[in-house]
This record gives C-alpha cells, sequence and structure tokens, in this order.
C-alpha cells in the first residue's frame, strides 16, 4: 500500500492555477458585458423616454399651431367680411350720394336752359328790331355805294386801258431790246414779274415750312435715280420717280421722303434737251427761281444750260449744288480701258485696278468742272462726285463701301436746309 501511494502522479498545480485564474478573467468578462449590457439597456429606455417625451412635445406645439393658424383664419375670414361690408356701406353711400348729385345738375341744367331760352328769345326779340332798322340802312347805303362803284368801275377801265397801252409799248420797247441784244450775242436778264412767282410757287406746290430742291441737267444725266436715292428708295419703288435711257420728265415732278415729308420736298426739273427753249431762257420757263436750292447735276461734260442755271442762282441768291453721278460707272469704264477684265477673279488685281480708275476719275472730274467754271466767269466751288447707289445705302444707314461724296452731299443738303430758318 505504502508503495501503491508513493508511485501516484502529482496534481499540476501551475495548470490548476491557470485554469482558475481563466475562469475568474472569464466570469469578470461575463461580468462586464453583464454590466455593459444593463448599462445599454439603462440608456436604451431613458433615450425611448426622451423621444417619447419629445414626440409629445411635438404633438402639443402642432397642436397649438393648428390652434393658432386656426384662429388666424377666423380672425382673417371675420376682418375680410367687415371689410366687404364696409365697402358695401362706402358703394352704398358713394351711389346715393352721386344719385343726388345728378338730379341736382340735371335741376340746375333744366333752370339753366329755361333761362337760356328766355334770354334768346328776348335777344331774338331785340336783335329783330335791330336788323329791321339795320335793313333800311342798308338798303339806303347799298343805294349809294352801288352807285360809287359804278363811278370807280369806269375810272378802273379807263385807268387799265391806259396801262395796257403803255405796258404794250413797254413790251414792244423790250421785245426791240432783245432782238437787238440777242443779234448782238448778248443774252438778256429777265426777272420774273411778282404774277409769275405766285403762279410759279402754284404750280409746284410751294410751302413756306417746307425747304424746296430742284435736280437739274441735261436728259439722261440720272437726275430721277438721283431724286430716288435722295428719298430712300429703289427706281423700283411704287412711289419713285420713274427713270429709263430716254428722258421721261416733260414737267416739274415733285417728290417727298416719307421720312422728312414735313421738311423736305425734290423736284425732277425736265432736262434742257428735251424741251424746245434756248438755253439761256431755261432757267426762267422752267421758274426755277422759286426754288430754296438747286442741284445741277451732269454726267460726261458741262453744258451751256449747266452755266446759265448757276450764273441764275449767283443772280437769285440761291444755293447751288453742282454734282456728278453715275460714279460706279465711270469708274467700272476707266478700269476697262485701264486693262482690266470683268472676268477676272484675281480680288487684289481687281483692287489695284479700281484704287487707280477712282482716283483718276475724281482728279479729271474735279478738274474738267473747275475749268468750266473759270471759262463761265463763275466762281469755283465744291463738285460732288457719288453712285446713286452707294448715296441710297447711306441715306437708309446701310454703312456701303467705296464712297466718294456722299455722306458729305446729304451733310451739306441737309445743313444747307437747316440755315434757312425754316425749322426754327
Amino acid at each position: 500500500m505504502g508503495n501503491h501511494h508513493s508511485h501516484e502522479p502529482q496534481p499540476d498545480w501551475a495548470a490548476i492555477e491557470r485554469a482558475q485564474r481563466e475562469r475568474q478573467e472569464a466570469e469578470e468578462r461575463q461580468r462586464q458585458a453583464e454590466e455593459a449590457a444593463r448599462h445599454a439597456r439603462e440608456a436604451a429606455e431613458r433615450a425611448a423616454r426622451e423621444a417619447e417625451q419629445q414626440r409629445q412635445r411635438e404633438r402639443e406645439a402642432q397642436l397649438a399651431a393648428e390652434r393658432a393658424a386656426q384662429a388666424a383664419r377666423e380672425e382673417a375670414e371675420r376682418m375680410r367680411r367687415q371689410r366687404e361690408e364696409a365697402e358695401r356701406a362706402e358703394r352704398r353711400a358713394r351711389e346715393e350720394a352721386e344719385a343726388r348729385a345728378r338730379e341736382e345738375r340735371a335741376r340746375a341744367e333744366r333752370i339753366a336752359r329755361e333761362m337760356e331760352e328766355e334770354r334768346r328769345k328776348q335777344e331774338a326779340e331785340r336783335l329783330a328790331a335791330i336788323a329791321a332798322r339795320e335793313e333800311e340802312a342798308r338798303r339806303q347805303r347799298a343805294i349809294e355805294e352801288e352807285a360809287r362803284r359804278a363811278r370807280q368801275a369806269q375810272e378802273e377801265a379807263e385807268r387799265q386801258a391806259r396801262e395796257a397801252a403803255e405796258a404794250a409799248r413797254r413790251a414792244q420797247a423790250e421785245r426791240e431790246e432783245v432782238e437787238r441784244q440777242l443779234k448782238k450775242g448778248i443774252q438778256p436778264v429777265v426777272m420774273p414779274t411778282a404774277e409769275e412767282i405766285r403762279l410759279a410757287k402754284a404750280k409746284v406746290q410751294y410751302k413756306d415750312t417746307i425747304f424746296h430742291f430742284a435736280v437739274a441737267g441735261i436728259a439722261g444725266s440720272g437726275k430721277s435715280s438721283l431724286i430716288n436715292a435722295l428719298c430712300g428708295m429703289n427706281n423700283n419703288d411704287p412711289n419713285a420717280a420713274p427713270t429709263g435711257v430716254n428722258e421721261t420728265t416733260l414737267e416739274i415732278s415733285r417728290y417727298v421722303d416719307t421720312a422728312h415729308s414735313q421738311q423736305f420736298a425734290w423736284y425732277d426739273v425736265p432736262g434742257s434737251g428735251t424741251l424746245t427753249i434756248p438755253d439761256w431762257q431755261y432757267f426762267n420757263a422752267q421758274g426755277l427761281y422759286i426754288f430754296d436750292c438747286i442741284l445741277v447735276l451732269f454726267n460726261n461734260r458741262f453744258t451751256m444750260t449747266d452755266r446759265a442755271i448757276l450764273a441764275n442762282c449767283r443772280r437769285f441768291q440761291i444755293p447751288t449744288f453742282i454734282v456728278r453721278s453715275k460714279s460706279d460707272q465711270h469708274i467700272f469704264n476707266l478700269m476697262k480701258d485701264m486693262g482690266y477684265d470683268p472676268d477676272e477673279e484675281d480680288t487684289h488685281r481687281r483692287g489695284q485696278f479700281y484704287k487707280a480708275a477712282r482716283e483718276q476719275y475724281i482728279s479729271e472730274t474735279r478738274e474738267s468742272v473747275k475749268n468750266n467754271l473759270a471759262e463761265a466767269n463763275l466762281p469755283d466751288q465744291r463738285v460732288y462726285i457719288v453712285s446713286n447707289n452707294t448715296l441710297l445705302g447711306a441715306v437708309n444707314d446701310k454703312g456701303p463701301k467705296r464712297m466718294i461724296d456722299e455722306v458729305e452731299l446729304l451733310t451739306d443738303l441737309y445743313s444747307e436746309a437747316y440755315r434757312s430758318g425754316k425749322f426754327s
């Protein structure tokens, strides 16, 4: 037995101690977990209670807001009803006041009419009595006036007979003097009479409040096209001045720019080549002395008619503008004379031809006008070189390219019109 006990194995105290320590640690962890779970449950319960309290407060706040909103709606409705009632009361009061005022006006008007009828009746009776007296006096005066007019008519007839005889004598003397001067090559100065001026103004519908531009020149110089451009119209516009290869104007024609119809009037004057009128008589025969400004338009050359117009304008102190139109056509013709081929596609070369032709055309035109004015003993003045198509673009604010004198012409024409004082 003793030997048996001495051979039994000894307990592993270290293992036992580790197991006890691990068990204690597990129990401690379990205790901590349970403690944490308890704290979590308490926190969850607390949060649930707080959430419920918050929901309760929100429900109470919502109910209070709904009650307040309902009260506000009821108050607004009450105020609306009060306002409508006040408006109805005001409308009734106003309608009653207007009705009373209408009645008062009607009564006052009725009384006024009755008084006016009575006054007119009395006035008519008074006037009838006066008229009867005046009629008697008038008949007496008429008898005396008739006798006086008969004497005056006889005297006037005798005076007119004397004046007619004197006018015939002067006319014969003037005719003989004109014939004598014409034989010497002297063109007479003929001043229009007051009656001729009146008739000339009536013929062209002259108005003192409008500035009247006349465009004159030989047939085919482009007067109608120039007027159309100055009025802002194409040649095919329904209201445009008629144009054509042959002269289409045989009477002075009046045109207006619709944008300035109360300020300017333009007149197309027949070309001198279309009428059997000597150059020196053209100015007076066309009544050009009544216009406020005259544009002398020429195409290729200055004529005796152009000189006569300028000379007579100086005599009548009428502002003049010398204009050469169709510049685009003339420049193109010069380009071809210089060797330009219209079918050529080289834009740079075409630009060079255009520049050279343009400079030559402007220089030759200005020199030609200067020489013509000097030969006619007229003072030098500017010539405006324009193209009708370019001028039309400038009038309509289209900003055309290749302008020469178009803008300057428009500016100077309008400046001349406003300087006249007709629009002050």
